[in-house]
């Protein structure tokens, strides 16, 4: 049997689809390949968003932002000085891109004006991190990627 240069496009064709569905499907099933959103809710966090701007600029009007330290201890957060730490309340968000299940969210709860996480909670690695917090009824934002 001969096989002319029609048939040979129409196999060639054949392979190539065949070569891509198997990867696509490969992709899909296996749990190692994961594509999950950034964030699970996406849409109602995108309509939270300017009061995340607006936050953020009330962070530029501080006197003293937050700092971050990697200290022997872990990751050291000091909050500006002239603040009462009793009254600074909210959340400290670390997100781990390469992976969701290392993300960390802490309850921002002081006894001084520093916040410490301790070594043993991070692992190497890029994270980023948001410190959400409020201050007499004013909300700010900090923002900062960091390699640990």
């Amino acid at each position: 049997m001969k096989i002319n240069w029609g048939t040979s496009i129409i196999l060639a064709f054949i392979g190539f689809i065949s070569f891509i569905l198997y990867f696509v499907i490969k992709m899909n099933i296996n749990q190692n390949y994961q594509h999950d959103l950034v964030t699970e809710d996406y849409y109602k966090k995108e309509l939270a968003f300017q009061d995340e701007i607006n936050a953020e600029e009330n962070s530029k009007t501080l006197t003293n932002d937050i700092t971050i330290k990697k200290k022997d201890e872990g990751l050291v957060i000091s909050f500006p000085k002239d603040k009462n730490y009793n009254d600074i309340k909210g959340t400290i968000f670390l997100y781990r891109p390469s992976n969701k299940k290392l993300d960390i969210k802490i309850p921002i709860s002081l006894s001084n004006s520093t916040f410490v996480i301790k070594d043993q909670e991070l692992l190497d690695g890029r994270w980023n991190i948001t410190v959400d917090w409020k201050y007499q009824g004013i909300s700010y934002l900090f923002k900062k990627s960091i390699t640990y």
